[in-house]
């Protein structure tokens, strides 16, 4: 699959020399090892600047009660297209991310969310592709999560793109 040969990264700017997987279960195995419980969040962010849009994805893995560490992959895309569409590409990307990872999530019983940063507020011009994302993560059988509690796509991936 695709997203297992990009790059990934920690916040810090660490780049990860292994596939998606296996980086992912490693990190698994030595949380769990290490006594935490874990949930797992994905999403994406992007920004325009002139013709090109910026693309991060955040996995977010959070050792609940003890924080958190997240990999980011970064995209550059040469495009120009509207509010929705890139939002919907922005679900896209973390819709690709959950369903590679999500077989090493069930194999240890760990919970997935999938976040969108498109705001529940009407006032918001991402709120354009909120019934749109809302179906399409849901349909895909995931937990979604929208502004303000979409975290890993508002505040991780945001940091990175």
């Amino acid at each position: 699959m695709k997203a297992q040969n990009e790059i990934w990264r920690n916040l810090s700017g660490i780049v990860f020399t292994h596939p998606l997987k296996e980086l992912l279960e490693e990190a698994i195995q030595r949380e769990l090892k290490n006594g935490y419980e874990l949930k797992v969040c994905v999403g994406s962010d992007s920004h325009v600047y002139g013709n090109e849009v910026h693309y991060a994805t955040a996995i977010v893995v959070i050792r609940k009660g003890k924080g958190a560490f997240a990999f980011i992959r970064k995209e550059r895309i040469v495009q120009k297209i509207g509010i929705k569409e890139r939002m919907l590409n922005e679900v896209a990307k973390s819709v690709e991310i959950a369903y590679a990872i999500h077989e090493i999530l069930d194999k240890y019983d760990i919970q997935m969310e999938v976040h969108a940063d498109i705001n529940t507020d009407s006032d918001f011009k991402s709120n354009i592709a909120l019934k749109d994302a809302m179906g399409y993560i849901l349909g895909m059988g995931y937990t979604f999560r929208a502004k303000p509690y979409a975290f890993a796509s508002s505040s991780c991936a945001d940091l990175a793109v």
